[in-house]
Parts: C-alpha cells; sequence; structure tokens
C-alpha cells in the first residue's frame, strides 16, 4: 500500500490544451491588480493544482517586478514558457490580456456610443469620485512599502515638483531617478536595499511537477541561435506591425504605446502619466475627462490595469474617425487593437528571452538600486495624477488660467473622500466601492 498521501504525490505534468483552458479561465478572473492576480495564480498553480513550488515561482516573480510592464502578465508567461516551451508563454500571456481586450471594448463603444444617456453619464458620474480615491490610495499603497527613509521620501517629493510644478517629462523623471538611485547606490548602499516586498519562499504545498530540484528543463536551458531567433522574430513583428499601420494616427499609436511599455517600471499607475501626457496633451485623441472614465473602466475588468490603453486608443482612433463618420466602431477596434498589441509585445520579450539566463540560478532576485529610486519616484509622479484627477472630479469646469472657477461638486468631494476612506481604513474592495459610488450617481440623479 502506498504510504503517501494523494496530496504527497508529485502530480501529472499538465497537458498543453488542460494549461490552455487554466490561462483562458484566468483571463476572465484575473481582478484585484496585480496584487490579486498574482494571489489567484498562486492560489491555483503553486497550492492547488502544484504546477510549479513555491520557491520556484517566487524567483520567477522577483524577476518580473524587475522589468517594466504588467508583472502578473510577465508571470503567466513565465510559467507557461516553463510548462510548454515558447508557444505555451505566447498562449499563457496572450489569454491574460484578451478577455480584457474583449471586454473593454465592448464597454469603450457603449461609452462612447451612449455616454450622453443620462443614467449612463449618472454611473460616470459616481465613479469618476471612486477613481481619484483609488489613484490617491495607490500612491500611498506604494509609498508605505517603498519610502522606508528620508532620502526615498525627498527623491519621492522631488518627482512631484518636477512633473508638477515644471511639467518634466515622465520618461526624463524616470531616467534621473534611476541615475539618482545607482549614484546612490554606490554612495550610501544601505539606503537603496529595499526588497521586492515578496519575501523568499519556505513553504512547501508537496512535490511540485517544476520543484525546487527539478533538473534544469532543456528548453530552459540559454542558446544563442535561439535568443537571436526569437529577437529577430520580435523585430520582425514590430516592424511588419508598423508597415501595415499606414493610417497616421494608427502609426502614432503604434509608436507612443511601444515607448510607453518600455517605462512602465513601478506598475500602471506609474505610466498613467505618461499615457496622459501623450494621449491627452500631445495628440489629443482623448480628453483628461475621458481619461478617467477609462481607467474606472479598467478598474471594472479582468486583466492588468495598464489594459486603459486599449481605451485611449479605442477614444482616440474613432474620436478623430481614422475611417470616416461611417466606421466609427470600426475604427475604435482597429485603435484598442495597436494599442494593446504594442503595449504588451515588449513583455513577450523580456520573458522569453531573459528566461534562460534567470533559470541559470534559482537565487533570489533584488531591486537594484535604480530601480529602488524609480520606485520612490513613481510615488511622487501618482500623487501627481491624483491631484490632476481630483481637480478635474471636484472643479469640472476649470481651466488652467483660472483652476478654481467654474464651480466646486460637492457630491464629487464627498464621494472621493468616502471611498478612500473605505479602501485605506476599512480595506474595502476595489470593485465593492466603485459600485457603491456607481449607485450613488444613480441615487443623485434619481433625487434631483
Amino acid at each position: 500500500m502506498n504510504d503517501l498521501s494523494p496530496s504527497r504525490e508529485r502530480p501529472h505534468h499538465p497537458s498543453f490544451w488542460e494549461a490552455f483552458a487554466y490561462w483562458l479561465k484566468l483571463g476572465f478572473i484575473s481582478f484585484g491588480g496585480p496584487a490579486g492576480q498574482i494571489a489567484v495564480m498562486h492560489q491555483e498553480l503553486v497550492e492547488k493544482r502544484r504546477w510549479i513550488s513555491e520557491h520556484r515561482f517566487l524567483h520567477a516573480l522577483n524577476y518580473c517586478m524587475l522589468l517594466p510592464g504588467p508583472e502578473a502578465q510577465q508571470l503567466a508567461i513565465y510559467i507557461g514558457w516553463l510548462l510548454h516551451r515558447t508557444w505555451g508563454g505566447v498562449v499563457a500571456g496572450s489569454l491574460f490580456v484578451l478577455p480584457s481586450l474583449l471586454i473593454l471594448a465592448a464597454l469603450s463603444y457603449v461609452y462612447m456610443a451612449f455616454g450622453e444617456i443620462t443614467p449612463v453619464k449618472a454611473v460616470f458620474d459616481g465613479i469618476k469620485p471612486a477613481v481619484v480615491a483609488i489613484v490617491v490610495f495607490a500612491a500611498w499603497r506604494i509609498g508605505s512599502r517603498a519610502l522606508k527613509n528620508r532620502v526615498l521620501w525627498a527623491l519621492a517629493a522631488a518627482s512631484f515638483l518636477a512633473i508638477f510644478a515644471f511639467a518634466v517629462p515622465f520618461p526624463l523623471i524616470v531616467l534621473g531617478a534611476g541615475l539618482l538611485g545607482f549614484i546612490g547606490g554606490q554612495v550610501a548602499p544601505a539606503l537603496f536595499q529595499v526588497g521586492a516586498g515578496h519575501g523568499s519562499g519556505g513553504k512547501s504545498y508537496g512535490p511540485a511537477v517544476i520543484d525546487d530540484d527539478t533538473p534544469p528543463i532543456p528548453h530552459t536551458r540559454f542558446s544563442g541561435v535561439r535568443l537571436a531567433l526569437l529577437l529577430i522574430v520580435a523585430l520582425g513583428l514590430w516592424v511588419g506591425g508598423m508597415a501595415l499601420l499606414v493610417q497616421p494616427v494608427l502609426r502614432d499609436m503604434g509608436e507612443f504605446f511601444t515607448q510607453a511599455a518600455l517605462l512602465t517600471f513601478g506598475g500602471a499607475y506609474a505610466v498613467l502619466p505618461y499615457v496622459y501626457q501623450g494621449g491627452v496633451e500631445h495628440y489629443g485623441w482623448l480628453t483628461g475627462a475621458q481619461m478617467i472614465d477609462g481607467l474606472a473602466l479598467g478598474e471594472t475588468t479582468p486583466g492588468p490595469l495598464i489594459m486603459v490603453v486599449s481605451f485611449v486608443g479605442f477614444v482616440g482612433a474613432w474620436s478623430k474617425q481614422i475611417f470616416g463618420p461611417d466606421a466609427l466602431l470600426l475604427a475604435g477596434i482597429a485603435g484598442a487593437s495597436v494599442a494593446t498589441f504594442f503595449t504588451f509585445l515588449p513583455s513577450f520579450v523580456f520573458i522569453l528571452a531573459g528566461g534562460p539566463l534567470v533559470e541559470a540560478t534559482h537565487g533570489d532576485l533584488k531591486f537594484t538600486a535604480p530601480l529602488t529610486g524609480i520606485t520612490a519616484a513613481v510615488v511622487g509622479v501618482i500623487l501627481n495624477l491624483a491631484l490632476f484627477f481630483g481637480w478635474h472630479v471636484i472643479f469640472p469646469r476649470a481651466s488652467e488660467a483660472a483652476p478654481f472657477s467654474g464651480g466646486f461638486d460637492g457630491f464629487a468631494a464627498l464621494v472621493s473622500l468616502v471611498a478612500f476612506v473605505a479602501l485605506w481604513k476599512f480595506k474595502q474592495d476595489i470593485m465593492k466601492v466603485i459600485a457603491l459610488c456607481a449607485l450613488a450617481g444613480l441615487i443623485r440623479v434619481g433625487l434631483a
């Protein structure tokens, strides 16, 4: 008789289609931002299915956190690649965002086609203040983890002043913070030794398919030929994609969202100011109020929050009528697809190219000093974003020339305050807060 309980036996290696079914399911249930998405994957892949061990899961996650881009999606690519080679990673990463793209495209159509209908407008009037609270809460949450000493606090304050008072472009802030972090790491390394915050693997849920002592998997070994081929294919996809974009607005989107994809250190909230600067101020694809609405939709759909870029692409192509006034839906779908493709392509390259190097050692990876500096600066940038959103929501008719004119929206201010307290003090789920704020918007219209 076998003395091992079933939970102690090593599970069978999942088939490609078994994994396909899981990644598809994950794409529809990946709510809660990166923390929630990573928790869902951990519970399912480490604890229940045991496709990967705790230590290997965290090792992969720490690498993903060093990269620009959505770490939860990159983690899915990494595990998919470990299990089923390159196509496994491509399928895992694609299915992580595809459901969100379809849902957001549908919601974007409703927003653009019916957004002026009173009930729809009332819902967004309730959600906008919630978005302000969510972004303030994000600044507090990231800051409480990242700002561990006065030097990092000063760096966060400097980044806030740079973007708020002097309108310094976000890429320059990232580069400057990274440079200061590098210098600080050489001069005072103790001040820049802030870890990734996910701990190290110590728990065991039984033998896993990919375990701590699993011998190196053949396809995970580094190969210069494979790396060169991968980079050629990735460059070909980018060049080919850009060559197909003969429409000027779509071409601008391809270039812009490629740049955005390389600047998303610190998560989606960090890159939102850059997307705002480009999408609203430089290209004029959408308004500031529409950007807030897009963030609200992004918070209520599965997938990484950076999927808000698909809303920006949809609204921008629709508003510019890139295919004429009779093909607005087709334009919106094209814009959303372009934004999504060029935003997420680099994530696949980072994981599939860097994975073999990471698999060569199972030691824990730490944030480097430059990335610690960037993370601190991101806090200041997010705070600026929160103030900007708050200004647009609470003083909806104000202008830069008269920033407090046009009337004060007391309802929006109260909802923002209550939503922040619910998130910060009472630890309420973001989805519940958004739903209640939307209900408040409807009640306000009903009582008017």
